[in-house]
């Protein structure tokens, strides 16, 4: 099981919001080419293979305003080795083959995803493997437009359709989870790997290692992955002890 850094970024920043709300931000780096580099250069430390080595890019304005802002971004991202995926605002196929087209190793669709499932399809058939829908959820039930808008769409049956029309991944993110270091929504999240047979990332709360090595036991579900932001930003753990602790035996 992987450890994937986290890089939201937000007016050419790397930032953290706590439950998705642009008013709850912390500024933790004021290059986020740099954070991102420096998150790669840990990973390899750690003794992650650099073929399954990823960082998780978010862009929060292009999230809110529909667009990819962070473009350039990626582009360095792209020349200095770095391999990353990149969520928000992707909601066009010019959008995904821009994000593509720029170095990502995977898109992340959302809104788009739930909106209009043809563009879903389309795109999974013109990136077969590297396109992933983000389901981020509120009790259970799937939020859009960077959390701002809830749905009656519950979290298990979306990720069911998304796997139909041959998403590679499944991002599973506890809003009420995100950002309040109390620990991730395991049972959430277990509850989706279980419905589906294509891997699943569990994001949202890590908080500790123990939280870390709780999310280790959903790998026989197809867990395979777990986003960290927050805590490594704040030192609770690093990189290394984070690989390390998803490595130990259940």
């Amino acid at each position: 099981m992987r450890v994937v850094p986290a890089v939201d970024i937000r007016g050419g920043r790397c930032v953290n919001l706590v439950q998705g709300d642009y008013g709850r931000e912390t500024v933790f780096a004021e290059d986020p080419v740099d954070q991102a580099r420096r998150w790669w250069d840990d990973l390899a430390a750690a003794g992650t293979p650099a073929a399954e080595a990823i960082v998780h890019i978010v862009d929060l304005d292009g999230a809110r305003e529909g667009a990819c802002r962070v473009e350039a971004h990626l582009r360095r991202m792209t020349a200095a080795g770095i391999q990353f995926e990149v969520g928000g605002g992707i909601r066009t196929m010019d959008a995904v083959n821009a994000v593509l087209g720029a170095g990502a190793a995977r898109v992340i669709l959302g809104t788009a995803a739930h909106r209009h499932p043809e563009l879903l399809a389309a795109a999974c058939n013109a990136w077969p493997g590297q396109v992933a829908v983000g389901i981020d959820a509120r009790a259970g039930k799937v939020s859009l437009e960077a959390w701002l808008e809830d749905t009656d769409t519950d979290a298990v049956d979306f990720a069911r359709r998304a796997e139909s029309a041959g998403a590679a991944r499944i991002i599973y993110t506890d809003i009420l989870s995100d950002g309040m270091m109390k620990g991730p929504n395991h049972d959430a999240t277990g509850a989706v790997a279980r419905a589906v047979s294509i891997p699943v990332t569990l994001s949202g709360g890590v908080s500790s290692l123990d939280d870390l090595r709780r999310a280790r036991l959903l790998e026989p579900d197809g867990v395979d992955e777990a986003i960290v932001g927050r805590a490594l930003y704040l030192e609770r753990f690093t990189v290394a002890e984070a690989a390390a602790a998803l490595r130990e035996s259940p």
